[in-house]
């Protein structure tokens, strides 16, 4: 059961009521909420199959930027070069399949983020990466090394983790 307060919190961030809320996935060491679980379906059946999804606004931010300056084109040019990091997103994508299959099956094989193949939202692989920590999906675990040096970060992420 999420707490009202950690709801009321994620309606802050986001701007709007959350939806579908299974669990606070990732908290900031600030204690705030970072990254929310969704069930895979809204509560109006609709489905919903990011299971991880970014919540704080300076990460929201932060994934944001990333995405701007061509980083996730130069990822997936990396998919074709680098047969063990294709190997480890493949596992990434199969182990958010299995973990939301395991709470309601969607009857689909897309995850998240453009997984397996390609890198189409650093947010949502950014989300993977705190909910579930490092070495689960590299190329979430690779931008939060790059932002974990920016001041802004601080009290959001927890530096040695990810450098």
């Amino acid at each position: 059961m999420v707490e009202q307060a950690d709801l009321d919190a994620v309606a802050r961030q986001l701007g709007r009521e959350p939806r579908g809320v299974l669990e606070i996935a990732y908290r900031c060491p600030n204690g705030e909420p970072g990254v929310i679980k969704t069930a895979p379906r809204l509560p109006d059946g609709t489905p919903f199959p990011t299971l991880y999804y970014l919540t704080h606004p300076v990460l929201t931010a932060a994934a944001s930027r990333l995405e701007s300056c061509g980083l996730m084109r130069e990822m997936t040019a990396r998919l074709a070069e680098d047969t063990s990091l294709a190997a480890a997103y493949r596992r990434a994508h199969e182990s958010y399949l299995a973990e939301r299959d395991a709470i309601e099956s969607l009857g689909t094989t897309f995850s998240g983020g453009g997984m397996p193949d390609r890198v189409k939202c650093l947010h949502v692989l950014i989300a993977h990466s705190l909910a579930k920590g490092p070495g689960v999906n590299p190329f979430g675990d690779e931008a939060l090394a790059l932002l974990a040096d920016e001041p802004e970060m601080a009290g959001i992420l927890e530096k040695e983790r990810w450098t």
